[in-house]
């Protein structure tokens, strides 16, 4: 039974319609992903879901007792409480019990009657044993652990909520909702204001989360790791998938080409059914098989096939770029202060050309001032920054999409950044990032984080350099978007230097770790998921007793080599198992289109045969939704 559902809702804004009669239920321990493109209505779901938005149509149901907690993507005034206390105040019937509590204790301090006394006792007894489990249940020490997991510092407990930026409001947010428990997790991009240590927190402190979640999030690899449907807002509707995102992926294409051979088919049966009743309805002898085949062709005309609509995808092309020297940046005993308050002291840093370097650390460390002081948008307070030979660099700041110039419009936007680009080029460039037709005179001031964002992705694109630096890139942008700007940037063959918290987008980018922390950066030379397993082995290593003998650690070691194995080979035989899965799909969606050809054309079939067909037809529909559920079940159990 769903804990939590949305039934035939209707929501527009003005003649744009964003729901119509949508459905979506939550089951107990459903893990529910939201993807569609920007402006399609994800976080108006959520919303919805939550109550904040009333659909013009239909109604949200929710279960007895369920308690739904949300977070959005902006948070509100955070109020005059410290941090801590905020947090603490969201355990639920605290408040209430803690009240009936003190009025029992007024009534029994004031009741003579030896009758009443007794009542009272008994609700005083209920009151504190309920109390006891509340506090049981939200402990304090949840509340820091939590804190501290997204990034807190044991000092920030007790400073008021109003002292801190808004993306750590934020994460305070995130912390109450977390401490609450609640059987319905609502979170609306909550990556967003996250560093990857905390990212990495959360998703450890999701994946033992039980009750339900759904969300909306821009990275790939977290939604792959925390969702096991995916609710997509298609054009013809919003429509649900089992599996995670690239379950989902794979299962949409597989759909829409089923639909295509199936509309291939169609039409070549009409072509022949035409053909043949313009060719003999007029002859006496063939006149009752024209008949028939007219009969057939209204039934194909009938139940014409609808193929969906399908929106147009972002479309990034780095083209090759001018080669440069072997050393790209050398950082020589850079330091720099904010006033009396240090960041970097003594680094001594290089890039070499074809480098793909990952900037990461916790919020605040220092990540987008190196990247400010390598581009000279900075000064340090010593030291040296010098880009190498032939050396063009571009440079995508973490707000930039903000601070574009609101008077401007998108296409003049555009046209600024390189002046040298003529206006056909400028279009296309605005074209590729689905601003076309009248869109390109749209002013800046009117459009949505994630347009801005592509705005400003098309700036730097319209003069490349040979050198990214790139602060947040995949903010604001939609899952879709976040993806086919990692899938060109595996294509660029210039260096890139870049900050992000998107774990899916650094993990296929990067060669090599920055970890900028305590004033200075440690450099690894390999991947993002290289580094973080090394950083999970060490951190084993430092847990693991000092004094164990040599003879213990080399069978430790062959043990671990052992598991590693059985893990590979276990995997191996798990994508094998996958593509036969896909494989057993194609062979029973193949077999379905011949039965139902066979089906539609009678004529051309034995009488006899016709009731064999019709059983077959049923079987296979009932073999292609095992087979499918089977490949979903296996796609999920190889991503996670």
């Amino acid at each position: 039974m769903a804990v939590l559902a949305a039934e035939a809702i209707t929501l527009a804004f003005g003649p744009k319609v964003i729901f119509d009669e949508a459905n979506l239920a939550i089951e107990p321990g459903d893990r529910v992903g939201v993807v569609g493109p920007n402006g399609t209505g994800k976080s108006t779901l959520l919303k919805i879901l939550a109550d904040r938005v009333e659909p013009d149509a239909g109604r949200v149901v929710r279960s007895k007792g369920v308690r739904v907690g949300y977070l959005a993507q902006e948070h509100a005034d955070p109020g005059e409480g410290r941090l801590l206390d905020s947090v603490l105040a969201t355990a639920p019937g605290r408040e209430v019990v803690a009240a009936r509590l003190e009025a029992a204790e007024a009534a029994m301090a004031e009741a003579e009657d030896p009758h009443a006394q007794l009542e009272l006792a008994a609700e005083l007894a209920e009151l504190h044993a309920e109390l006891s489990m509340l506090e049981f249940l939200y402990a304090p020490h949840r509340a820091q652990q939590i804190l501290a997991g997204l990034g807190f510092a044991e000092s920030d407990v007790t400073r008021p909520l109003r002292e801190f930026s808004g993306g750590w409001r934020m994460r305070a947010a995130l912390a109450g909702l977390l401490y609450q428990q609640p059987d319905v997790l609502l979170l609306d991009e909550p990556t967003n204001h996250l560093d990857l240590p905390s990212v990495a927190w959360l998703s450890s402190y999701l994946r033992g989360f039980k009750k339900a979640l759904v969300l909306t999030c821009h990275d790939r690899g977290f939604l792959n790791r925390h969702v096991a449907r995916v609710a997509t807002l298609e054009l013809e509707g919003l429509k649900v998938f089992r599996g995670n995102y690239d379950a989902y992926l794979v299962q949409r294409e597989l759909e829409i080409a089923h639909l295509e051979a199936r509309q291939r088919s169609a039409d070549q049966k009409k072509k022949e059914l035409e053909a043949f009743v313009t060719r003999f309805k007029a002859k006496a002898s063939k006149a009752r098989q024209a008949q028939s085949k007219a009969k057939q062709l209204e039934r194909l005309e009938a139940e014409q096939i609808v193929l969906p609509e399908l929106r147009r995808a972002v479309r990034i092309d780095f083209k090759p770029c001018a080669r440069a020297g072997e050393t790209v940046i050398k950082v020589d005993g850079l330091s720099f202060s904010y006033g009396d308050k240090p960041v970097l002291r003594d680094v001594n840093l290089d890039v070499r050309r074809g480098d793909r370097v990952a900037v990461v650390g916790v919020n605040g460390a220092g990540k987008t001032t190196l990247l400010k002081l390598v581009c000279h948008e900075l000064e340090p307070t010593s030291g040296a920054v010098s880009l190498g030979h032939n050396v063009s660099p571009s440079y995508f700041a973490q707000h930039q999409a903000e601070v574009l110039g609101s008077n401007q419009t998108v296409l003049e936007s555009v046209v600024s950044a390189a002046p040298e680009v003529t206006s056909s080029e400028a279009r296309s460039l605005c074209g590729a990032f689905l601003f076309s037709g009248d869109d390109v005179d749209k002013s800046i001031s009117v459009l949505s984080g994630g347009e801005k964002t592509r705005v400003a992705l098309a700036r730097m694109l319209a003069r490349p350099g040979n050198l990214l630096l790139l602060d947040e890139p995949t903010n604001h942008l939609d899952t879709d978007a976040a993806d086919k700007l990692t899938e060109s940037l595996e294509g660029y063959d210039g260096t890139l230097l870049f900050v992000s918290h998107n774990l899916d987008f650094a993990r296929r980018l990067s060669n090599k770790v920055w970890d900028v922390k305590s004033g200075g950066v440690e450099v690894y030379p390999g991947s993002l998921g290289e580094y973080l397993d090394h950083l999970e082995r060490q951190s084993s290593d430092e847990e693991a007793p000092s004094a164990a003998a040599p003879k213990l650690d080399k069978q430790a070691r062959l043990e671990a080599r052992a598991k590693e194995r059985d893990a590979q080979r276990a995997r191996a035989k798990l994508e094998r198992q996958v593509a036969d899965a896909e494989a057993e799909v194609a062979r029973l969606e193949a077999e379905q289109a011949e039965v139902e050809a066979k089906l539609a054309d009678p004529a051309g079939v034995a009488p006899e045969a016709m009731s064999g067909l019709a059983k077959r037809y049923e079987a296979i529909k009932r073999e292609l939704d095992a087979a499918m559920e089977r490949w979903a079940a296996l796609g999920e159990a190889l991503s996670g």
